[in-house]
């Protein structure tokens, strides 16, 4: 009984020493490297959803401590539907996200706003591709 105790008493420690050597990882410097993150929305929206609010307000956050040299922000769209309502929906996509990064303070001059739009046939199988109604927004980071 005195061994399990004394056992148990040992991974204690030692469990408190792996997780000062974890906060001592957490702290080191910022390694200021491209991210990308894509924001989905609901078929036929340019509304930025809630949660992609919180992903872009997490990505502008995470940046902090590095220079913000670009950020590219790219429109897609399902092909499902009219080649040009596509290109319009995708450019709305990316402008509302580019408005909402800027609200996070990334300077507007620095956005790159592209898109790229479904070619308007439907897929071979018929279903609609939910995973292709996206923002791509790419922060290009440097060292400050």
């Amino acid at each position: 009984m005195k061994s399990a105790m004394a056992m148990a008493a040992a991974l204690l420690v030692s469990g408190c020493a792996t997780v000062d050597g974890r906060t001592q990882l957490v702290k080191t410097e910022t390694l200021c490297q491209d991210q990308t993150v894509p924001i989905y929305f609901a078929s036929g929206s340019a509304e930025v959803p809630r949660e992609g609010k919180l992903v872009l307000g997490q990505a502008a956050s995470r940046q902090a401590g590095c220079k913000v040299t670009a950020v590219d922000v790219v429109g897609l769209s399902e092909a499902a539907g009219a080649p040009r309502a596509n290109l319009e929906l995708s450019q709305r996509r990316a402008d509302a996200v580019a408005a909402v990064l800027a609200q996070d303070g990334l300077p507007a001059a620095r956005f790159k706003v592209g898109v790229e739009g479904g070619t308007g046939a439907p897929p071979p199988d018929g279903k609609t591709a939910p995973l292709q109604r996206r923002v791509e927004v790419t922060l290009h980071l440097t060292r400050s």
